[in-house]
């Protein structure tokens, strides 16, 4: 299912953890929907601003999936509200979030990639550096 003009919902539900364990990786209806919305909110205006693909290495996780990947329970990858995103440089990725003045809840800067979410109703815009990654 197309989510935007660069976004498709397999992106955030394909998981090769998933497929290896056989854990059907399936978001419900309200989750397909805060999936859409990260997507149209957050990730499509931003890769329209950044120029270059993105790519989703981890979106939505059910709970078996989110256990099996070392997820905290309360991730908001359960809920279709977040997304670890790769692009040429998390750290630009960063810089024109916040430049652009996009709304999210959290961002999280790691060495690899930048995880970004986005919830219905108030998000805390939200940013953290990983271990070993400076401000």
């Amino acid at each position: 299912m197309k989510l935007s003009e660069n976004f498709q919902l397999l992106e955030f539900t394909h998981s090769d953890t998933a497929c290896k364990k056989g854990i059907p990786n399936l978001p419900n209806p309200e989750q397909q929907e805060n999936i859409r919305r990260l997507v149209v909110r957050v990730l499509q205006p931003l890769r329209e601003n950044h120029g270059s693909p993105h790519t989703i290495t981890s979106g939505y996780r059910c709970s078996e999936l989110n256990l099996a990947v070392g997820g905290v329970p309360t991730s908001q990858h359960t809920k279709g509200e977040a997304a670890d995103v790769k692009g040429s440089d998390p750290r630009t990725l960063l810089t024109n979030l916040l430049s652009l003045k996009i709304e999210f809840d959290q961002a999280i800067l790691y060495p690899n990639f930048l995880h970004i979410s986005y919830r219905s109703g108030s998000n805390r815009k939200q940013v953290f550096y990983a271990k070993g990654v400076t401000p």
